[in-house]
C-alpha cells in the first residue's frame, strides 16, 4: 500500500531535481503547502510537467505501477491534485489504493 510520506518524498525529489536547474532566488521551497498550480502557484507550466513525469517515474519505480496526474480523473476533480505538494501525495495515494 501507498505511504504518505514515501510520495511526498518522492515529490520533494522531483522539486529537488527542478531546483538543481533554477537559479538560487527562483528555487521552489520543499513543504507540503508549496502552490505547483493555480493562483499563487510556485512553478510555471513547463515546470510543473518537468516534476510529474519525474513523479510518475518515481512512483512507477517505487510501486511497480505506472499512474498517470494528466488523465481525464485528474482533470475533473473538484479540488486539483497539483494544487500543492499535500493534494498532489493525497491524489497518488488514492490512485495506488485503486489498483
Amino acid at each position: 500500500m501507498a505511504n504518505k510520506d514515501t510520495i511526498i518524498e518522492i515529490i520533494y525529489r522531483a522539486l529537488r531535481n527542478l531546483n538543481e536547474e533554477l537559479e538560487d532566488e527562483k528555487r521552489i521551497a520543499l513543504s507540503p503547502e508549496t502552490k505547483l498550480f493555480g493562483p499563487n502557484a510556485t512553478l510555471d507550466s513547463l515546470s510543473l510537467v518537468s516534476v510529474i513525469v519525474d513523479v510518475e517515474t518515481a512512483v512507477s519505480d517505487e510501486y511497480g505501477r505506472n499512474i498517470s496526474l494528466t488523465d481525464d480523473t485528474a482533470m475533473t476533480q473538484a479540488v486539483s491534485p497539483f494544487s500543492d505538494v499535500t493534494t498532489l501525495a493525497d491524489y497518488i495515494v488514492r490512485q495506488l489504493g485503486q489498483g
